[in-house]
């Protein structure tokens, strides 16, 4: 019994150390951004929301929030289709060369960023559309694909294939029986990919930072541009917002899809 309870002592420990190890980089920032002096600091300098009600009257970054905003958007749209559809054709049909499609599709986890970055770069450069926002936005959603691929791929794995034969044989066409069935049975998988790709384009620096000029620099990039100069507790305001912004997206995957679903998923 004490072995048992000196088991559970040692568990509980590691558990606490490693949840304020993993809690302390954002307990940090969102102390320093409540400072009332002028500098980032931790502990705060006394107590104040003066860089909240200041944020909005930073023009640079809102107009760099909206345009993060408006790449994310872009990404998840493009994102919701091609990685939809890629997942349920590898999950459900034979593929002449599936292995490598497979390895293809993953690739973006293997080629570095930096790599990324420079290839898209020189690319939109020859077509000449480089410093424009969509193409930001198609970017990471490349860079990005195998984590809808991934949760849609889970969803499919549930779904039972018999459904889909059973809408066949009561004379549904195939595009009736994956408009009724199949996409409302991966639906999980496409919501949780959606939201985890909006979040990914909406914390993505590097790509961002090869592809982006004065005119369309995005709030990772502004940010970065800031702290190079001085860095003051208006850019941990901003950080705050990312952090409310993340926090919301678990909320909503909880109340879409449920967390229990997605991490069994996983």
């Amino acid at each position: 019994m004490k072995a048992f309870r000196s088991k559970g002592i040692v568990l509980w420990s590691i558990v606490i150390f490693d949840l304020l190890l993993l809690s302390l980089p954002t307990i940090i920032i969102i102390g320093a951004s409540f400072t009332r002096g002028d500098i980032v600091q931790f502990p705060p300098d006394g107590f104040s929301l003066k860089w909240y009600s200041k944020l909005w009257l930073l023009e640079d970054f809102k107009t760099a929030f909206f345009r993060t905003f408006y790449v994310s958007a872009i990404c998840t749209v493009v994102s919701i289709p091609a990685g939809t559809l890629a997942a349920i054709g590898l999950a459900r049909y034979r593929i002449r060369f599936e292995k490598s499609l497979q390895v293809y599709l993953l690739l973006p986890f293997t080629i570095p960023l930096v790599v990324s970055g420079l290839g898209m770069m020189i690319y939109f450069g020859e077509l000449r559309i480089l410093g424009q926002l969509w193409p930001v936005g198609i970017s990471l959603c490349i860079i990005n694909i195998p984590f809808m691929i991934w949760a849609v791929s889970a969803s499919v794995g549930g779904l039972d294939p018999q459904l889909e034969n059973a809408a066949a044989n009561c004379g549904a066409s195939p595009l009736q029986a994956f408009l009724t069935v199949t996409l409302p049975g991966v639906m999980p998988g496409v919501i949780t990919g959606a939201l985890l790709m909006f979040i990914l384009a909406f914390n993505e620096f590097l790509v961002s930072l090869f592809l982006t000029d004065a005119r369309t620099v995005t709030l990772p990039v502004s940010i970065y541009n800031s702290i190079r100069s001085v860095i003051t507790p208006d850019l941990a305001a901003v950080s705050v917002v990312y952090i409310i912004i993340a926090f919301f997206a678990v909320l909503l995957l909880d109340k879409l899809v449920g967390l229990e679903l997605f991490l069994k998923s996983k």
